[in-house]
Formats: structure tokens, sequence, C-alpha cells
């Protein structure tokens, strides 16, 4: 009984052991994994089917359920939105690889610079005191451009009176010191009174989890291309909008900064084909139209509006510019979000917008942002569902709007914090 006791204590351990060898073996695979690999080995997870589980029955769901046992690609029409930001500190060497293990065929590095003139990947220039550890490093906290101003509580009610504040920029520190710090989730506590409190305030519906250990490893923009091409990804990289006066440092312009960006593609040898650089500043995609035309091509201009009084995206006479001035001018990819590409009928099914039909009536090609980046879709959707909250009640109607999207609107892809997501609608209809 002794022997045979043991002995089984021995295959259970070894058979642990060869478990998580196994799995290392596999993880240490696929992050090796480059273009010239085949059979690349997407992974989903269980979010996808929770979703399909989640929606009001009818033919799409139907539809859906058929595709539960895969296989699943990598899909262009899957863009990974920082990465894969729900979870992941976003634009983090770890974020991007989660995007890429989720079918993303395409991923953002948004793109700004440092004191010294530097790309590198964050999604403003002045956000490193939400999306970093830069508040916990007192020689690069000191530097910023507003210090941490802890919050102001009445001691009587307990009621924050100023909230705590901090604003550090990627253009207050140079690449060297960039390269101390390390990612952390987007957020931050109002009602902080020390750093390490303000540090906090991560959504509950995210997570901390691939924060943990020292936090995400940030790239610079140049980094990044090495890595989407080891994985044989497409990229898009966002041409940020300086939070500082430009030209900066009194000779570095707007086309400058511009023009830098593509070189880094063109230095790393990557075939325009692959790149689709954005900016919210037509002025960039004019730039980029005119003189990197083989990028320019595919540059993609972002929609900076948001509905309201100036503007309503079932209403022609708001677009201006309108969006054959936009194809006039050489743009041929426009980017708006979700909300301005949807409405409601008579009917209150969900359906193109006006705005989607003058995009397409002008020959404009179509990219949106985001999916999975709203929470829970209980209660309205928030802003990305704005234009059809009326209809939304579940998780699973982000299914509903993604269909509209790609097969009434006809969307050539969509950036979302959870590439999964997209990746798993991607592969069920047939789109690569």
């Amino acid at each position: 009984m002794r022997v045979q006791y043991v002995s089984r204590f021995v295959m259970s351990v070894l058979f642990v052991v060869a478990a998580a060898a196994g799995a290392f073996a596999f993880d240490r695979a696929v992050e090796a994994q480059g273009p010239d690999d085949e059979g690349q080995n997407v992974q989903l997870g269980p979010r996808p089917f929770y979703l399909v589980e989640d929606m009001d029955e009818g033919e799409l769901k139907t539809a859906l359920q058929q595709c539960t046992e895969g296989p699943f690609e990598q899909s262009d029409f899957s863009i990974g939105h920082r990465g894969a930001a729900m979870q992941f500190p976003e634009h983090t060497r770890e974020s991007y690889l989660a995007a890429y293990r989720m079918g993303a065929g395409i991923i953002e590095c948004d793109v700004t610079f440092t004191a010294d003139r530097q790309l590198v990947c964050r999604h403003s220039q002045c956000d490193l005191h939400t999306t970093t550890n830069i508040l916990a490093i007192p020689e690069l906290a000191a530097k910023c451009t507003q210090p941490f101003t802890p919050a102001t509580i009445d001691p009587e009610t307990g009621e924050v009176t100023e909230r705590a504040s901090a604003m550090c920029c990627t253009s207050d520190i140079t690449l060297d010191e960039f390269r101390m710090l390390t990612g952390k989730m987007d957020a931050s506590n109002p009602a902080a009174t020390t750093v390490e409190e303000y540090m906090g305030g991560t959504a509950n519906w995210r997570t901390d989890l691939y924060a943990a250990n020292g936090g995400g490893t940030l790239l610079t923009h140049a980094e990044s291309i090495a890595l989407f091409q080891e994985l044989g990804v497409k990229m898009t990289p966002e041409l940020k909008e300086p939070s500082v006066e430009m030209p900066f440092d009194g000779d570095y312009t707007q086309e400058a900064y511009a023009q830098q960006m593509i070189d880094e593609y063109k230095a790393a040898g990557v075939s325009p084909e692959d790149v689709f650089p954005q900016s919210f500043v037509l002025d960039d995609v004019l730039y980029w139209i005119a003189n990197e035309p083989e990028f320019g091509q595919q540059a993609v201009y972002l929609d900076p509006r948001s509905i309201g009084e100036q503007f309503d995206s079932n209403d022609p006479a708001t677009f201006s510019p309108t969006m054959q001035e936009l194809a006039d001018q050489g743009v041929q990819i426009a980017a708006p979000p979700i909300q301005f590409l949807v409405t409601l009928d008579e009917s209150e099914q969900i359906v193109p917008s006006a705005y989607a039909t003058e995009a397409r009536a002008a020959g404009l090609e179509i990219i949106t942002w985001t999916l999975e980046r709203s929470g829970p879709l209980t209660d309205g959707g928030g802003s990305y569902y704005q234009t059809v909250r009326d209809v939304i009640n579940n998780s699973g109607d982000m299914y509903t709007v993604l269909d509209v999207l790609a097969q009434d609107v006809g969307i050539l892809g969509i950036f979302s914090d959870w590439p999964a997501t997209v990746t798993y609608y991607a592969n069920c209809m047939g789109i690569e």
C-alpha cells in the first residue's frame, strides 16, 4: 500500500511538472511565432461565447452559435485598440501580444514624442500619470508638468471638495527616463490623498491582474514595429495631437513629427500596404497623401466631431467637411466612432446612419471604433451606443451592432479593446 501510494504521488508530481513544462513551451512558442510560421493558434477565451449566449434570441444568435468549435484564424477585420486594453495595460508589449493571440490582424501604437524627440507608444502625450508608475518614481514625478496634488476632503461631510490631480507628459522626460517606467491600467482615483491611492481607480469591469509583477513593458514606436513584424500583423499608428505648443523646442514642427513617424516604417523595411497611419488632424492625413503617397493612400482620418448642436450624424447639412470634400482631397478611409454609423428606423431596428450612407456614396472606406470599451451594456451602453441606446439592454447586443456595421454599413474593420470578440464574429462570417 505504501509503495503504491508513493508511486501514485510520484506520477502525480511528474504529470504536473510535464503539464507546466508543456504550457511554458507552448506560451514561448506562441510568443516567438513570426510571420513565416503557419497555423497560428488563435485563442479567444470564454468571452465571445458568453456574449453570444447573452444575445436576444434570433437568426444572428443562431448563426453565431454554429461557430463555437472554430477553427479561428487571424483577421484584419479585428483591430487591437491599444493592444487588448480592456484587461491589459494599454500600449505595452503584453497588451500587444494578447491582441495578437486573440487574432487581431492589425494592432495600434498611438505615437507621441519624448523631450529628446523620440517616438514612443502612448495614447496621449500627457497620460503618464494614469497609465504608468511615473508618480511612484520621485525623480521622474518631480519633472511632471503638474505634480501630484492630493484631493481636498471636507472633514465634516467626508465629501471631496477638490479632486486629486496630476499631469505627466512624455515630453517632460527623455527616452532613457521613459524606459524606467512600467505600464498600469489607465485609471486614477480622484478622491486620493496619496500617490498610492491616486494610482488606483481601475473600473470594476476591468482588472489589475495583468498589471501585477512590476507592470507592463513600455515600448518605443520603433520597438512596436519590430514586434509587429515578428508577429506578422499589420500596423495602424496614430499620430497623437501634441499637448505642447508646436514647433516643440524651437524647430520640431508638426510636419517633421508626421514625417518621423513614417520614416521609422521605411527604416524598418515595412511595406506601405501593411501600414494604416491615422490622425484626428486632417492636415496630418493630407501631409502624408502629398508627401508620402504610398503610405498616404491608406491614411485614416479619425473624425474628431461630437454629436451635439453643431453636428448630427443623421443630418448631412451639418457635415463640414462633407464626405465628398474629404474624398476630393484624397482621403480614402474615414474612421468615425461607432455611434456616427448607426441609428434606429421607425420600427426601432438598428440601421446605417446618414453619415454611413454619405461616406460610402463618396467612395470612402470606413473603419470604426471602439468595441468593448463601454463596460456592461445593461443601461444603454454609454457614448458609443448613444444613437441606438433605446434598444441596447444586454452585452450581447454589441454583436447586433457589429453585424449591422459589417453587413449593412460595410466597414473595413473595427477597433476593439478585446479583439477576441471581433475575431470570433469575423471568423464566423468568413471575414478575413
